[in-house]
This record gives C-alpha cells, structure tokens and sequence, in this order.
C-alpha cells in the first residue's frame, strides 16, 4: 500500500467515542432518577411547611429558590474540582450530596433544619453542570450537542412526571417524608454511574463538518442568551396556575397541570428532529426560538379560553424546545479547546442566576400588576435577546 493512500486509511478510520449510545443514555437515566425530588417535591412546599411550623406556608416561596441559588453559587467551584480531580468522581459526589440532602429533608422536624436541607441540595447537588462537564469530557461536536439535548428531555420528563407521582403518593406517604423514599434515587443513580469509565476526549475526524453559524469560543454570547432564555421562559412559571384560574374559572387542577406540561411535552416530541434540522445553524434556531418564546408569552395576555391557552402554551413549547436545542450545539461548540467542568459550571451558574432573576421580576410585577405581568416582561426580554442574536450572526 503507498504512503499516500495509508494516509487516506488513517483519516477515514473512525474517531475512538469517548462514551457509546448505551452509556449515554444510562448517564440520562441517572439523571432523571436523581431529578425526581428535586423538581417533583418543591410544589408541594405549601403542604410540607404547615407541619414544620410554618402554618400559612409563607416562606414557600423563598425555599422554593434556596436550592437554586445555592447550586449556581456551588457550581463554578464543583467544576474547577471536576477539571483537576477528574469528572465521574464529581458526578458521584453530586449524586452523593443529593442523597444526604435529602435524607435530612426528610428527617427535618422544624423549619431552619428544613431549610439547611434545601442548602445542602443546591450546593452538594449540582447533577446537571456535572453530568454536562462528564458527557464534555468524553464527547465532542454533534455527538456533544445531541447528548446534551437528550440530558434536557431527561430533565423536562421529570418536570412533567415527578409532581404527578409525588401527588400519587401523597395519599400514603406525606410529600416531606417522600424526601426519603426519594434518597434511594440519586443512591441508585451514583451505584450506575460507578461502573461507568472516567471519560477522555475522543480525536474528532478532521472530516467532520463546523456548524456553518457558530463562532468557536463565544462564550459571552453563549452566556448572555443562556440568561435571557431561562428568564424568559422560567418568568411564566410561578403565576401561572393564578393566571389560569384568573382567566379560565372552574378549570380542574388536571388540565391547569396539562397546560403547565404542555412546552415540556413538545420539547421531548420534537427536539431530537430539531437538533439535526439546526445543528448547523443554532443561532438561526435560537433567534426563531426566542421569536417563539415572546409570541407564546404574548399569547397568554389575551387567551380566554381552553383552546386559546392551550395555543399560547403549544407556541411557547415551540420556542422552549429550538431555544434549548441550540443552546447545546453553542455551549457543545464552545466548549472545544477548554476545561468542561469549569464552563459548564459557570453556564450553570448563569443559567441559575436567570432562573432566581425570574422569580424575584415574576413576584415584584405580579404584586403590582396581576398574573399577565409576568408573562408580558418575558416577552420583552426574549424580543430585545432575539435581536441581539440576529445582530451576532450579522456581524460574524
């Protein structure tokens, strides 16, 4: 065989994959397990506060942020460890830090042990910046970007499933004593992750195609509309059961949580297809996605009936899903050439802080002007992000 067409074998071999499909996916089953308690126990605060003394449930709305404040705060740090004591060990040690957590949730008999729980979680948890910076380790390009979207449908379905289980069992176990069948999780989750290898980079075939939109190392960019998407989209959260009743009275709690649902159901029909019809253009996806997100929440002002809400929240889906999509392939695109744990820590953290900014602008706007507030300033704010990220791809 010549040299020259040794050369030809040597580039057309396949890059070694840093982790198969199978650990993948078994990392995003780790992922939605140890989510459970996390995102399907903080609604049900007004039930478990009267029993530690708090007999109105007024601090709810505080504790409901405790854990994500403290875990965008915790997160950075988590990551420089991640970078410099190795990946999967941090991933366990979140996995760890959920499952003591919680055990003091729900063992908890007053509220500042409660509230020292909720502490711990944020910042001893962690799971989604370490479980990125792991899968960043080991992959790399679309293959990054696609198990990025997948670790946020894990997310999503636990979203939409974890409060109706929790409200399932509510009738045999109270929501603050689930905290403790809900330790098992995270344990199981860290008794998987275990056996899985400490990831390494793979060599990306000098082949494989560049997103045609996407300008390696912006990192500024990738923070600031990371910002603005969870804002923008996390503002509508809190009043939206209020806004529901205010505008469809009578509705029944199923179909108010079938509304609340619905942007999450889209994204985890839809993204996989999204991902491959935007890889290579996400900031394209992202400017129609934040279009979407501020139509979506337009649409909720005016809706007065199921059917008009129910578009409204079809139209917010739409955006969630092409927004979050395209934040995997820039924040997989970004990450190229740099420490994971500590970029994705701090995206964490910024992702955190526009989720703790939501809530403070939703309850200020809400006091002063109703439950149509909130929804109308996340339309502003993804209307001013979307210009910003058509101005990027002008100027690149």
């Amino acid at each position: 065989m010549s040299t020259a067409a040794a050369e030809r074998t040597v580039t057309a071999a396949p890059a070694p994959a840093g982790l198969d499909r199978r650990q993948v996916h078994a990392i995003a089953a780790c992922y939605f397990v140890a989510s459970f308690a996390a995102l399907g126990l903080p609604p049900f605060l007004t039930r478990i506060l009267p029993g530690l003394g708090d007999q109105d449930g007024s601090w709810a709305g505080v504790l409901y942020i405790v854990p994500t404040v403290f875990s965008g705060l915790g997160a950075p740090l988590w990551g420089r460890l991640a970078d410099r004591f190795g990946r999967k060990r941090l991933l366990l040690r979140a996995q760890l830090g959920l499952t003591v957590s919680f055990l003091i949730a729900g063992w908890a008999e007053s509220l500042p042990a409660f509230t020292v729980a909720l502490v711990l979680q944020g910042f001893l948890g962690g799971t989604f910046a370490a479980t990125n910076g792991y899968l960043a380790a080991a992959l790399e390009g679309p293959r990054l970007s696609r198990a990025l979207t997948l670790m946020q449908g894990s997310a999503r379905a636990s979203l939409v499933a974890a409060p109706i289980l929790v409200g399932a069992l509510s009738p045999w176990i109270s929501p603050h004593r689930q905290y403790l069948v809900m330790a098992v999780l995270p344990l199981l989750a860290a008794g998987l992750l275990a056996l899985l290898p400490e990831p390494s980079r793979p060599v990306r075939p000098s082949t494989e195609a560049e997103p045609a939109d996407v300008v390696p190392g912006s990192l500024k960019l990738l923070y600031t509309v990371e910002f603005a998407f969870v804002f923008s989209t996390v503002i509508s959260f809190p009043y939206l059961v209020a806004l529901v009743e205010q505008k469809l009275p009578g509705v029944s709690g199923t179909v108010t949580g079938l509304l609340f649902a619905l942007p999450h159901l889209c994204y985890l029909a839809a993204a996989g297809r999204v991902h491959t019809r935007f890889l290579e253009r996400p900031r394209t996806g992202l400017a129609i996605g934040f279009g979407f997100v501020a139509l979506g929440l337009a649409a909720h002002g005016p809706a007065s009936s199921l059917l008009t809400f129910t578009l409204a929240r079809l139209l917010l889906g739409i955006g969630l899903t092409l927004g979050l999509v395209c934040l995997s392939v820039l924040a997989a695109d970004a990450c190229r050439g740099r420490a994971p744990g500590r970029m994705f820590g701090s995206l964490e953290f910024v992702s955190k802080g526009g989720a703790v900014a939501a809530g403070v602008v939703a309850a200020l706007v809400n006091s002063a002007f109703g439950p149509t507030a909130p929804v109308l300033a996340g339309t502003v704010i993804a209307l001013a992000a979307a210009s910003l990220v058509l101005l990027s791809r002008r100027s690149n």
